[in-house]
């Protein structure tokens, strides 16, 4: 699975690279067609976390991520096909919901093939993951210096082909067994028991509304850094590039060592609290940027990438663990779907969070650092009573299937 997660991002670093420039260039989009579009697909694609989940839990996971994946590349194709903005608008959709729906999926499996290990198998995941999306973008920044629609065209089947080519390495994998899904033999078997509904359980959805905010780091780096850098610090504008690249090395280099501070859910939870401090710490320096020379800026700028970066790190390890352990043992794929509309959501909240923080200057930083530093202590303190009662219940009985 490792390997699939290496080549399915590797098709997202190229085409998230140069969608909107294809939308530009090759279909002749005006900015304000290639906005509406990416914001009504992105919108149509949170549909795809619930769902896939929920998918999930009623058909093996394998043929499910399959499916998938084939769908993507599908609609990555019919791109190529046609400049009709109903038809692109559809075909984007389609692909953030493929995307959505397939990183819960491919949380699942982590979740059911790794057992208390899942926290260490997600850090690795989440660094091939990165390794993928880097490789990707180069490969993009090497094709754009041509210039041509042919080159736009070849991305977008390239990213095609890495979807194909994961629905084919995702043939080779074995099913994990899954808490959810029973096979009965037995003729006079009694019904089982109606799984839980993430859509009813008050704390579990709080918990989810609590890391929409903790998601915020997300639109730090894609909007945020390079918004506040051009118009408002002193800093020279090409170093919001190199902060991308520190953060993209940082993951890779950090995010599995630091994975074992939250190996537990006891763990996981009393990490939320030197978390806050270091979201504190971002938007704090990210403030001070905007004071002082060129040098002193530069300085406090990567100070926040780097400490944003930690951020997203600890709060990775702190989500994957939390977000099983508050899960139903019967429905984790519907209560992880619902988990990851968190993120889903923040990337349409996400660029209006920042850019209301940049509009207020650096007063908004701190107190959107300070913010999400409060929000962590909310979970923290959320989240106690429902792990207390879950370690003192008797363990589910799973029934494997065969």
């Amino acid at each position: 699975m490792l390997l699939i997660t290496l080549v399915d991002r590797v098709g997202s670093g190229l085409w998230a690279s140069v969608s909107v420039l294809y939308f530009t260039y090759v279909s002749g989009l005006s900015i304000a067609q290639v906005g509406t579009l990416v914001a009504a697909a992105g919108a149509i694609g949170i549909a795809g976390a619930p769902m896939g989940g929920r998918l999930a839990d009623r058909f093996p996971l394998t043929r499910v991520l399959v499916a998938l994946q084939l769908i993507r590349a599908l609609a990555s194709l019919v791109l190529l096909t046609t400049d009709h903005y109903a038809v692109l608008l559809g075909c984007t959709a389609v692909g953030g919901f493929g995307d959505r729906a397939s990183s819960v999926i491919t949380k699942l499996y982590a979740t059911r093939v790794a057992g208390p290990d899942r926290v260490r198998y997600q850090a690795i995941n989440r660094t091939a993951a990165n390794a993928g999306w880097a490789l990707g973008g180069l490969a993009a920044a090497a094709a754009l210096t041509l210039g041509t629609t042919a080159a736009y065209q070849w991305l977008l089947v390239g990213d095609a082909l890495t979807f194909v080519a994961t629905a084919i390495l995702t043939l080779r994998c074995a099913e994990p067994p899954s808490p959810s899904r029973t096979v009965t033999t037995s003729s006079d078997a009694t019904p089982t028991t109606r799984p839980a509904n993430p859509w009813r359980d008050r704390t579990y959805l709080a918990y989810v509304a609590t890391e929409t905010v903790l998601f915020l780091d997300d639109a730090v780096f894609k909007v945020g850094l390079p918004l506040w850098i051009a118009h408002t610090s002193s800093a020279p504008t090409g170093l919001a590039p190199l902060l991308m690249v520190l953060n993209n090395v940082m993951v890779v280099a950090l995010q599995v060592p630091l994975a074992r501070f939250g190996a537990t859910t006891k763990a996981a939870r009393t990490l939320l609290l030197p978390l806050s401090a270091v979201f504190a710490l971002g938007g704090v320096t990210m403030a001070l940027s905007a004071t002082g020379t060129a040098a002193s800026a530069t300085l406090f700028l990567t100070a926040s990438a780097a400490a944003f970066t930690l951020a997203e790190m600890l709060h990775a390890t702190v989500s994957w663990e939390l977000s099983v352990a508050l899960a139903s043992d019967t429905a984790q794929g519907a209560y992880l779907g619902v988990h990851g509309l968190a993120q889903a959501v923040q990337r349409s909240i996400g660029p209006l969070t920042v850019t209301a923080a940049i509009a207020a200057g650096p007063l908004g930083w701190t107190g959107f650092g300070i913010g999400i530093a409060v929000t962590c202590m909310i979970q923290h303190r959320l989240v106690r009573d429902r792990l207390t009662r879950k370690s003192l219940s008797v363990a589910p009985v799973t029934v494997s299937e065969h």
